[in-house]
């Protein structure tokens, strides 16, 4: 082995395989709760900043602001530490993805706004007046068109939560970096230690963001995401090979 390599790692991996594990699985629980909540709420505001009612829209455009220009770790404080002045008490879990979905809820909800209002406005008269209805128009229309859009950006927002989680190492949320903070502590080795969690976080990241691109690219490509509209398609292609071949 390299000498530099062997003087950097001396951590024995194997007894600590179970605790990197219990990390692993809880970095993952934090970043799938906190991106279904924050892609939930991020919509309710982006449907509220959009909404004729101008109260909705002053209250949506506040949220927005407020939480863009908040650091999250100053979030993370207040959530977890804050409310216990008002006897509001959260555990760990709770107060860490409630933090991270007020956080990443602010900048979806400026994904979603843009993607819904840069689908034409021809397309909503032109299902109305097919004789669809305000919601149907919405859900049958314009929202798949505006999921194509905001695709991209909700993707980056993905992975960057998931970077993000390794802030809750402040409230000692049990994810990869308190893992890796309480095997610093055991072995003193900070260098090997923290260059392995840098590579577990890049090993989830990296296919993560891949796996979105190449998603991203399928919806730009006009490829069905639903198993029942790819079998429409595959249907209507044969029957169009078919007549073709015929003629």
């Amino acid at each position: 082995m390299n000498p530099i390599a062997a003087g950097i790692f001396q951590v024995s991996w194997a007894d600590y395989v179970p605790e990197l594990w219990h990390g692993l699985l809880m970095t993952l629980a934090y970043t799938v709760v906190s991106f279904v909540g924050a892609t939930i709420l991020g919509l309710i505001v982006a449907l509220m900043r959009l909404a004729d009612l101008r109260a909705l829209r002053v209250i949506a455009a506040a949220y927005t602001e407020l939480f863009k220009n908040i650091p999250l770790l100053a979030i993370i404080f207040v959530t977890y530490f804050g409310l216990t002045s008002v006897s509001v008490r959260l555990n760990v879990f709770e107060a860490g993805c409630l933090s991270l979905i007020l956080f990443y809820a602010a900048y979806l909800s400026e994904i979603f706004r843009a993607a819904i209002s840069g689908v034409h406005a021809g397309q909503q008269e032109a299902a109305e007046a097919l004789g669809l209805g305000r919601n149907a128009a919405f859900l049958l229309v314009i929202s798949p068109q505006a999921l194509r859009l905001a695709l991209p950006g909700a993707a980056t927002m993905a992975v960057d939560l998931l970077k993000s989680t390794s802030l809750l190492v402040t409230i000692s949320a049990a994810e990869l970096m308190s893992i890796g903070r309480q095997i610093t502590s055991s072995t003193f080795r900070a260098l090997e230690v923290y260059l392995v969690i840098a590579a577990i976080y890049f090993a989830l990241c990296y296919p993560l963001s891949q796996g979105l691109l190449w998603l991203e690219r399928k919806v730009a490509a006009g490829t069905p995401l639903m198993p029942r509209r790819r079998r429409r398609f595959a249907i209507a292609r044969s029957l169009l090979t078919e007549a073709q071949v015929t003629a």
